[in-house]
């Protein structure tokens, strides 16, 4: 059903945790299946610097949590907005129809960090 690039990330998920001071916050839920996903963002000369998940959900959804911190870390903010849930999903060389809405999340919880951080600037 997962792909082994899914099970990968979800047994050893990257960047996890949370970043104290950080420059943006994308918070993004999915009141269907209950999925949480915050993502934190530090941002250096207009580049994601540094870059963090907390999820609460299934494999999936901490599965491509992980997968859009790898994409996101050391791209501009404009190279990071264009991430899609298509990017996140083929990263991970597929999720299952019933989960393609957990990519959605992840690129998603990306923009959102980012348009908090340009909201205060």
């Amino acid at each position: 059903m997962y792909s082994d690039k899914v099970i990968d990330h979800f047994n050893n998920p990257r960047n996890m945790g949370e970043i104290s001071d950080a420059d943006g916050i994308g918070k993004v839920g999915n009141k269907v299946c209950g999925d949480v996903m915050y993502i934190y963002i530090k941002v250096k000369d207009d580049r994601i610097a540094d870059i963090k998940f907390k999820t609460m959900g299934c494999a999936a959804a901490i599965a491509t949590s992980s997968i859009i911190t790898e994409l996101a870390k050391g791209k501009t903010l404009d190279e990071a907005m264009k991430i899609t849930k298509k990017d996140v999903s083929d990263s991970l060389e597929g999720l299952p129809p019933i989960k393609q809405h957990c990519s959605n999340l992840a690129a998603d919880g990306l923009h959102k960090a980012i348009e908090d951080y340009r909201g205060k600037r």
